[in-house]
């Protein structure tokens, strides 16, 4: 008998340094392995446009430009400043005039020597041909006012008149724009042109 106290005394002694042992040790954390990241470095390419295909490409914005100011006759009339801030260009536009049919020198020149040469590149092809496309949609309204002839008074002549304001404003603007995208090496696209000069390179 004094047997089975004993043995309830040294399960209970072991009981009791299990549990100690619970308390003083400290945890044991498992380290896991971080994911294995891919080492493979991506390293972006920087090609800009070459210096040579922008200057070829802003120049070629300003046969359309040289063409379209005709068209604002008008609005030099109308607003006198705005004639001063075109005063410079005159020397250079009176060498152009000076030229015997330089529009059509200056347009075959651009078409067959640059759109349609493949020593340029694409970059340079298509402003060169989106500034020809210009230049012939700018010749339309001169074909339209020599057959309908709006004479110098009345309704037509003052259709006239907004029409040409109108397409001075946006040959203009259609000429700042490419010329800065072409500087800084950025792809112009002319609203009506851009679409008829892409599916001609």
């Amino acid at each position: 008998m004094a047997s089975i106290p004993l043995l309830r005394l040294s399960a209970t002694a072991n009981l009791i340094s299990s549990r100690s042992a619970l308390f003083h040790e400290p945890p044991k954390f498992i380290r896991v392995a971080p994911p294995k990241r891919n080492s493979t470095i991506t390293r972006m390419s920087y090609n800009p446009t070459p210096a040579t295909d922008r200057l070829i490409s802003a120049v070629s914005y300003t046969l359309p430009f040289f063409n379209s100011l005709q068209y604002g006759r008008f609005l030099f009339l109308q607003y006198p400043p705005l004639g001063s801030l075109f005063e410079p260009l005159l020397p250079l536009l009176s060498l152009y005039r000076s030229i015997p049919y330089s529009s059509f020198v200056a347009f075959f020149a651009l078409y067959l020597g640059v759109v349609r040469n493949p020593v340029f590149s694409r970059y340079v092809r298509f402003n060169s041909m989106q500034a020809v496309t210009l230049d012939v949609l700018l010749v339309l309204p001169l074909l339209l006012q020599r057959v309908l002839s709006p004479g110098r008074s009345g309704l037509g002549f003052r259709v006239m008149v907004w029409a040409y304001n109108v397409l001075f404003v946006f040959s203009v603007l259609c000429f700042v724009y490419s010329f800065v995208c072409c500087v800084l090496g950025r792809t112009p696209y002319l609203p009506f042109v851009a679409d008829a000069a892409g599916r001609q390179i």
